[in-house]
């Protein structure tokens, strides 16, 4: 098993659910996170004074899935969130040793 975390633009969210539904995907977690990569924020303008943006808004989105699954996973979340501009986010994959669902005490497999 492999947990996917994918750190994308907000607005992309609604064409990656609908992606991983296509693909059987049941279960995601999503956080509002911030950050900065290659694009260091930007500054804007409000109120007539010029202020910098450090760390731009961001969503986390993770799930579990099958060893097999991640190169299929992995082609629907680009294919979804791409938009070819910087700052379109970045994609991890972390091994997962052992899942528990807590209401059934099903593990591993049975439990993603």
């Amino acid at each position: 098993m492999k947990k996917i975390e994918a750190i994308i633009k907000p607005f992309k969210l609604d064409e990656l659910k609908e992606g991983l539904a296509e693909l059987g995907i049941t279960g995601m977690t999503i956080s509002e996170v911030k950050g900065f990569g290659r694009q260091k924020g930007h500054t804007e303008i409000y109120r007539g004074a010029e202020y910098v943006v450090d760390f731009i808004p961001k969503i986390k989105v993770e799930t579990v899935v099958k060893s097999d699954m991640v190169d299929i996973v992995l082609e629907k979340i680009q294919s979804s969130v791409k938009t070819g501009t910087i700052g379109d986010g970045k994609i991890f994959v972390i091994p997962v040793e052992k899942v528990c669902r807590i209401r059934t005490g099903e593990t591993d497999q049975d439990a993603i």
